[in-house]
This record gives structure tokens, C-alpha cells and sequence, in this order.
């Protein structure tokens, strides 16, 4: 069993920051690339940011500039700092990884998801 918890979320005054965590457990024999999500009433997910076991970081035009972030490989955690927060950055917001784990058939490799954390900025 593989679980992704998040943590971090709230309610912020827009301008201000947020950290949000994810910490991945489980019977896990690697992650590889790890990113957040985001999902905003009425609309579809989408890519926040995402980052590859070795460090490589894509962003959404949206948080250029805005947002960081980051992994723990020894602590199987990703991070996502969020400064200079806007009120259209509300939503819940949702971990992902992928991840192999060792089943008897052999390497299973798949993604997982957060249960999601609201992320709610104030104008």
C-alpha cells in the first residue's frame, strides 16, 4: 500500500505565502518525478509544478516566479513554497507521484494521488 498525505494547506490574504508538503509511504521501491495539482470549483485539474528525481522543475506560466518547488528524495517529500499568493490561486491542490512499487509479478510502476488540500486566498 501506497499513501500521499498532504499538508500545509489554509487561508492566506492574498500577497502572502503558503508551504504545502507531501510525504509519500509505503512499500515503495522508487519515485520518480513528483508535482502538484490544482483544482478550482467548476474547472479541470491542472499542472501547478513538477519536478524529476534528479531535480529538473517544469511550472505553469501562471506560478512563474511565484512558486518553488522541491523534493526530499531521503524523505520521500515534494514541497510547494507559494509566495506572493492571488485569489485565483484558490483551490484544493493535490499531490502526485510516480511511483514503483514490487508486487509478486514483479515492478509495478504507476501514479498516485494526495487526498488534496484547499488552498484558500483572500483579496
Amino acid at each position: 500500500q501506497v499513501q500521499l498525505v498532504e499538508s500545509g494547506g489554509g487561508l492566506v490574504q492574498a500577497g502572502g505565502s503558503l508551504r504545502l508538503s507531501c510525504a509519500a509511504s509505503g512499500s515503495i521501491f522508487s519515485i520518480n518525478a513528483m508535482g502538484w495539482f490544482r483544482q478550482a470549483p467548476g474547472k479541470q485539474r491542472e499542472l501547478v509544478a513538477a519536478i524529476t528525481r534528479t531535480g529538473r522543475t517544469n511550472y505553469a506560466d501562471s506560478v512563474k516566479g511565484r512558486f518553488t518547488i522541491s523534493r526530499d528524495n531521503a524523505k520521500n517529500t515534494v514541497y510547494l513554497q507559494m509566495n506572493s499568493l492571488k485569489a485565483e490561486d484558490t483551490a484544493v491542490y493535490y499531490c502526485n507521484a510516480r511511483i514503483r512499487t514490487i508486487r509478486p509479478s514483479g515492478l509495478d510502476e504507476r501514479d498516485y494521488w494526495g487526498q488534496g488540500t484547499q488552498v484558500t486566498v483572500s483579496s
